[in-house]
């Protein structure tokens, strides 16, 4: 281990992020109402370039007048590239309440973009004396970000999450692809006569996982587009958990139940990480620093990944 410890993330529920467009305000109840623990209003793709003020000026209402109980609400807003992303701070920083949490940014490409955010919302907070820090979650959607993610987490202490936007990526990777997550059609390996299509987003996501992991932060798969394929979300968000992932966007209602059943840990498999902490603290009696259970052995790493899947069946629990 070195010396510098792996510092914990964020000790928030994060297994659905749920994006709905600034500019349909209908959608907002639901929203608010559905079982996604984190809340992602739209300002940036969804939204048409004649509709950003409109949508702009919702958000900010509904930030304060709809109950969002103990969900965690986040905005996204518009990339540093457009002439939108400056009001979109501005506005929301010194018009909505409190209970905004987080802003999201996308496609950054590199530490100075969070350090250009970071300075216009820390005015912000100051001249207005805000109470609550705004914590930032970012994308990674470009060849740039993902060479850059981890001087990218280390960018700000709000940073809180990263996720990667696919649809983005591929563009900027020049994939011959027009699909949004999951396998590719024509990423395939043969092996006697049989197709076997990898995964082409693991390596990325891979990255990611990494860069979080040593800052601290939140790793987040991001959509899965075709909303109709159930068994092929659930498929890429277990590759997504078993690579250390805590949770995946919903751009669907649909989607819900499935991340949050896919990111929450099983009974049986809390119930082992508990019996494994309780078999590791008999052996710390004897003063050994491994033990058996069911057969295999435990040791320290083995109490390191109980106490995550122990941590996160609490999160559940008090959520």
């Amino acid at each position: 281990m070195s010396f510098r410890l792996q510092p914990l993330p964020p000790a928030r529920l994060n297994r659905c992020q749920l994006f709905g467009p600034g500019s349909r305000t209908a959608l907002f109840e639901k929203m608010a109402k559905s079982a996604a623990d984190v809340i992602n209003i739209d300002l940036e793709d969804s939204v048409a370039p004649d509709d950003k003020e409109t949508a702009r000026r919702q958000t900010i209402q509904a930030i304060g007048d709809i109950d969002w109980g103990d969900k965690t609400l986040s905005v996204r807003i518009n990339g540093l590239d457009t002439p939108f992303w400056y009001r979109d701070v501005v506005d929301l920083l010194e018009q909505a309440g409190d209970r905004l949490d987080q802003i999201m940014i996308p496609k950054v490409g590199n530490a100075a973009d969070i350090y250009a955010v970071d300075a216009l919302v820390t005015a912000i907070e100051r001249a207005r004396n805000r109470r609550k820090a705004i914590a930032f979650e970012v994308i990674i959607e470009s060849a740039a970000g993902i060479c850059h993610a981890e001087e990218i987490a280390a960018g700000s202490p709000r940073m809180q999450a990263m996720s990667l936007g696919a649809a983005d990526f591929a563009a900027s990777m020049g994939m011959a692809t027009t699909g949004i997550g999951g396998t590719q059609e024509n990423y395939y390996m043969i092996r006697e006569g049989q197709k076997y299509w990898p995964d082409p987003w693991h390596w990325a996501q891979t990255a990611i996982v990494a860069a979080c992991r040593t800052h601290g932060l939140l790793p987040v798969d991001g959509p899965f587009g075709d909303f109709s394929d159930k068994d092929g979300f659930v498929a890429q968000a277990r590759r997504s958990a078993t690579l250390g992932m805590v949770g995946k966007w919903a751009i669907h209602p649909s989607q819900i139940a499935l991340a949050n059943e896919v990111f929450s840990p099983s009974d049986d498999a809390v119930t082992e990480a508990r019996e494994i902490l309780a078999a590791m603290e008999e052996a710390k009696k004897t003063g050994a620093g491994a033990t058996v259970y069911k057969g295999r052995l435990v040791d320290i790493a083995s109490i390191k990944q109980a106490e995550v899947i122990v941590r996160q069946a609490e999160l559940i629990a008090g959520s």
